[in-house]
């Protein structure tokens, strides 16, 4: 007797599976969103039918992926090198930060046949965006669909090298129904898109709404079908950060420097005169400068410190650059190991230039931030600082120290102050090797300090 076929329930609007129909979601609480589906007909290969074989590992071939430049330096930089055929790439952001001017840029420089999909703009809108930038007599194809059936068409007879989807929460598959933006229509919709790409060795890129947290909107199983996850960032100054939170073919530590002007957005290839200030006046109390590592790169950054007594006898720290509790920490460790008090203290942190630190060499220079800012003694000039604090009161190593004191060197700094370096670093930097923490404040701010 054969068997019948499995039926189960999906919501529309958050995915939540049933084996019964429900008139309202638990999950989102949602009315009348759950439809009937088929499991054994979604799943590949459930007949049977179909030979499955497996190799041994060491029998297959490891290469290193071909890789096509974007002709935009700084999003070859995040992406590890440059797009690789077959690969699905997400851009996320925040509404107006550049999503669709980047895609448009990187459509005009890769040497590739593009496909522009627009489910947000009219190809007019496009095409003004284009004059704008300038990039009037580049040769992109611009579509205004967002079915999923057609789009599918369109692919067959145009056979793009790249395929441009902005966005693909306005995507949507007719079959499935419920509306675009649906953790089912997205979810599919991807999937369909990124087997694609993988079948024709293609590069896809899909710009995603993000939400109030700043995180990808819709399905996180969105992040986990595609290859590569950016988010782009800016600060109050125009600066555009690109940052890769996922991506199989190269790291995620890298970090894509952009600036917005009427031309669009342009690299930005010195980010030393970003970062820091440069100043005919003596330093100012409670200001660092602190060589931090982005990626392979190596970037001088400005740390600034600023106490105030607590108002109502309960200290805070405001710091959206560097993580608050890593603020608190640092502080903590000062008021142990060097009597200086922060519990009356609001602390506030700043980085020059808005950019976010996560990396742990920022701590010891973080600590003479603090330091000169409460103390109101400034740092001398040209004197830089890195290393990670322990909570002893011990500096750490950190990686690559050489080439840290190298940049230093290179942009006029005199002295360096940070965990033991590599021998036979440029003879223009007097190099000091510090273990403790009150070992540092002594060499920076003289003996007898603390």
């Amino acid at each position: 007797m054969a068997r019948a076929a499995a039926v189960r329930y999906r919501c529309e609007a958050c995915g939540r599976e049933s084996l019964k129909w429900l008139g309202r979601c638990p999950e989102c609480n949602t009315w009348n969103t759950f439809r009937e589906y088929h499991p054994d007909r979604e799943r590949t290969g459930a007949s049977g039918d179909t030979a499955v074989t497996a190799a041994w590992l060491h029998e297959l071939e490891g290469r290193r992926e071909d890789r096509v430049s974007s002709g935009i330096g700084e999003l070859d930089r995040v992406l590890g090198g440059g797009f690789v055929a077959g690969a699905a790439v997400v851009v996320g952001g925040e509404p107006g930060i550049g999503k669709s001017t980047l895609m448009l840029q990187a459509a005009a420089a890769a040497k590739l046949s593009t496909l522009y999909l627009s489910g947000e703009e009219s190809p007019r809108q496009i095409a003004l965006r284009a004059d704008r930038l300038r990039l009037r007599d580049i040769h992109v194809k611009v579509a205004a669909e967002t079915e999923l059936g057609r789009i599918n068409t369109l692919l067959s007879e145009q056979q793009p090298q790249l395929l441009i989807v902005d966005s693909v929460q306005t995507l949507f598959a007719a079959e499935l129904g419920g509306l675009s933006g649906g953790v089912t229509q997205v979810r599919a919709c991807a999937q369909e898109l990124t087997d694609w790409a993988r079948r024709s060795a293609a590069v896809l890129l899909m710009v995603a709404h993000v939400t109030k947290e700043g995180s990808i909107a819709g399905p996180k199983l969105l992040e986990h079908i595609v290859d590569a996850v950016l988010y782009f960032e800016h600060t109050e100054n125009e600066l555009r950060f690109l940052r890769a939170a996922k991506n199989r073919f190269g790291a995620i530590e890298e970090v894509g420097l952009f600036a917005m002007d009427e031309r669009g957005l342009q690299e930005v290839h010195d980010p030393s005169s970003v970062f820091l200030v440069r100043r005919d006046d003596p330093v100012p109390a409670g200001i660092a400068a602190a060589p931090v590592f982005e990626g392979t790169r190596i970037l001088l950054v400005e740390l600034q410190a600023l106490t105030v007594p607590a108002k109502g006898g309960v200290s805070r720290v405001f710091s959206d650059r560097i993580d608050s509790g890593r603020v608190s920490r640092v502080a903590a460790v000062l008021e142990r190991h060097l009597g200086l008090s922060f519990s009356d203290q609001d602390i506030y942190v700043n980085v020059a230039g808005g950019m976010r630190i996560a990396e742990v060499g920022v701590e010891l220079p973080l600590a003479v931030a603090l330091y000169s800012a409460r103390t109101g003694r400034p740092v001398p000039a040209h004197t830089i600082v890195t290393g990670e604090l322990s909570l002893a009161g011990e500096v750490r190593p950190v990686r690559r120290v050489d080439r840290r004191s190298r940049t230093a060197a290179e942009l006029g700094y005199g002295r360096f102050f940070g965990p033991a370096a590599a021998r036979g670093e440029p003879r223009t930097l007097e190099i000091h090797e510090v273990a403790t923490l009150a070992a540092c404040i002594e060499g920076v701010f003289g003996r007898g300090t603390h």
